[in-house]
């Protein structure tokens, strides 16, 4: 047998099954349906239930490793699922025996949006481990390895896999110019190099790597290290087929892939074809391309329209190549949109697209990657719409706070010094940022935390839960032993409730459904969802057969003390000035408070707005509680003004 210089057996045929001759030097593939797949197409939405009937097939399968765990997962399961996280490893374990499991871990944030103390990310990992987590993925928004320290320390004395990752960004449409450039990254191979990492991920969470440029760098890389390099890249912009040829070409070890109805878009290139285009080279993969269109039909037929509903995107292209242009990953868009729609500002997109990169450099030409990402995003939106001139920042979040101060680590540039000063002015830790270690200056927090959730908690995993999300973790844990209902929202979808739901649409579509209301007991309204557009209709009980209709109902009333209509908002009243969750209270009734003083916590995609009362008194009615949403403009409580 004979290969040619680009390493194609030089053969006029290659039979699928019997004259395939093993690979030299075969391509390993890791499948990302259960974890990142579903992230970027559905909100992460995907239930263990709806994994389990392929997990099976899919451990046969012989991937390299299967990323089950990690990210956004512990967050949407606990938070819109009503799922135990812990319980998902165990679960798929037993039915994947086989296949290493990895898990994306974000260092000192673990699974979180902000560094948290040791004990916690020391706990986590240990309690990962003991799930049954083979393979850690670990990356710092900031390319700062110093947040990796804990966690790594954890994973090596388990002997499990350690996978340093280097978060690959740009601030041109390729590779190079003066802040990511070559020497950027291979600074931070060395680094990792350097950490005793078992092998290194370049991770493009953006679909920002160009064929040629990952080409360059995977075979600069594999001058300095021997190390075995991981590509993670997604298909956003359409060049992550290519772009993983490439790297292929060079010298890559592993690939990210997703099979087929879980791959391209936001997603990642899918394996069929790449395991097809290398058959029969020295790099094939040597996987069964039977079995995985047998997960693939199976997939198609009985999971994938249970979430279709999720799928916002109007496009029918499945490419955007604007990624490119304004470096942001596909989560982070789709955070964008959802917010301005919440605020009635869904017009105003485009402004904050175009200031999203002077943020970016604002506050230190941070890479765009979890929870970086959201830090730049949600202070885009806040001086889009709040700012009264351009860098004002008359809304600075928490987390730009933090990351001011260096509880995130060190930015790839300085800061802004006028935004830091901003930012920083009374921050309670001190108005000079510090160049140490974030975790090596934050208490722990697991005593407090077990003291906090108190009898609640049944063991050490639900703990870390709480530690992690003390307001969602909280509700969640009430819902898992029983303590309040599961709203009907949180429960899963059949297939039976996909069939009556396209009936119902069918109908309206049809006009056999009536949008007049009546008194008559036999119809329910509802709001239907129809390419984007709302229609309200009275549905016949006898359709609805109590199906979960969570997907095409109205929204989920907030839980609140009174109606927000009846409330009024006087001079004392404290709104909302974005949607998003209560955190917290920082009074109670009947305290005394002075203007500026911060009175309430609001989340906003999954960032803490410090809100403040704009008049001294006493703090009169609370409207809410802590874990209600909220939309703008809902009163939050009254301030009682001083005569």
């Amino acid at each position: 047998m004979k290969y040619d210089k680009h390493g194609v057996l030089e053969m006029t045929q290659v039979k699928y099954e019997a004259d395939r001759p093993k690979a030299a030097n075969p391509i390993k593939i890791q499948d990302l349906s259960f974890r990142d797949g579903h992230q970027s197409l559905f909100a992460t939405r995907g239930r263990t239930e709806d994994m389990i009937p392929v997990a099976e097939m899919i451990d046969e399968v012989g991937f390299h490793a299967v990323e089950t765990w990690g990210g956004a997962t512990f967050d949407t399961m606990h938070r819109f699922l009503g799922e135990d996280p812990w319980e998902r490893i165990r679960t798929l374990k037993k039915y994947m025996p086989k296949t290493p499991f990895f898990m994306l871990l974000r260092g000192q944030n673990v699974v979180g949006y902000r560094n948290y103390s040791d004990d916690v990310v020391k706990a986590f990992v240990q309690r990962s481990i003991d799930n049954g987590m083979d393979i850690f993925r670990c990356f710092d928004a900031l390319n700062d390895f110093r947040n990796f320290e804990t966690a790594a320390q954890v994973i090596k004395d388990n002997k499990k896999h350690f996978q340093g990752v280097v978060c690959y960004t740009l601030t041109e449409p390729r590779l190079g110019g003066e802040v990511y450039n070559m020497d950027y990254y291979l600074n931070k191979v060395r680094e990792l190099e350097d950490f005793g990492v078992d092998s290194i991920c370049i991770k493009d969470m953006a679909g920002l790597i160009s064929p040629y440029d990952i080409y360059n760098l995977i075979r600069e890389i594999k001058k300095i290290t021997d190390t075995p390099i991981n590509l993670h890249t997604h298909f956003t912009s359409g060049m992550a087929d290519l772009a993983i040829f490439k790297a292929i070409e060079a010298g890559v070890d592993i690939v990210d892939t997703c099979i087929g109805p879980y791959a391209y878009r936001t997603s990642h290139p899918a394996c069929e074809p790449l395991i097809m285009s290398l058959l029969g080279t020295n790099r094939d993969s040597g996987l069964d391309i039977k079995k995985i269109t047998d997960i693939s039909d199976k997939m198609e037929e009985e999971i994938i329209p249970k979430y279709r509903h999720l799928d916002n995107n109007p496009k029918y292209g499945i490419t955007d190549i604007n990624v490119i242009l304004h470096q942001t990953p596909g989560g982070m868009i789709s955070n964008l949109v959802n917010q301005m729609k919440a605020m009635d500002a869904l017009d105003r997109i485009d402004e904050v697209f175009k200031l999203l990169p002077k943020v970016r450099k604002d506050l230190g030409n941070i890479p765009l990657v979890t929870p970086t990402s959201q830090i730049v995003g949600v202070q885009t939106v806040n001086n889009v719409l709040f700012d009264s001139y351009e860098g004002e920042y008359a809304k600075i979040t928490q987390e730009v706070k933090d990351l001011c101060y260096g509880l995130y680590g060190e930015t790839t540039e300085p800061i802004n010094p006028e935004v830091r000063a901003k930012a920083l002015k009374g921050y309670p830790r001190g108005e000079e940022p510090i160049t140490v270690r974030p975790g090596s200056i934050l208490e722990p927090e697991m005593d407090q935390v077990k003291e906090k959730v108190g009898d609640l908690a049944k063991d050490i995993d639900d703990q870390v839960l709480f530690a992690l999300y003390p307001v969602t973790g909280k509700r969640f844990l009430k819902w898992k032993y029983g303590l309040e209902p599961i709203p009907e929202e949180v429960k899963p979808k059949t297939m039976e409730d996909v069939k009556k739901e396209k009936e119902l649409i069918e109908k309206a579509l049809s006009g056999e459904l009536t949008s007049k209301k009546g008194g008559d007991e036999s119809m329910e309204e509802m709001e239907v969802f129809v390419d984007g557009e709302k229609f309200t209709v009275s549905v016949p009980t006898s359709l609805m057969g109590g199906a979960s209709m969570s997907s095409t109902a109205m929204p989920r009333k907030r839980k609140k003390k009174e109606k927000q209509e009846d409330s009024g908002a006087g001079k004392g009243s404290i709104l909302a000035p974005i949607p998003g969750m209560i955190v917290e209270y920082k009074v109670k009734e009947g305290d005394k408070v002075n203007a500026g003083d911060v009175v309430v916590v609001v989340e906003a995609m999954k960032m803490m707005n410090n809100i403040e009362t704009k008049v001294s008194g006493i703090v009169g009615e609370i409207k809410l509680d802590s874990g209600d949403s909220v939309a703008k403009n809902d009163v939050l409580l009254i301030v009682e003004p001083e005569e």
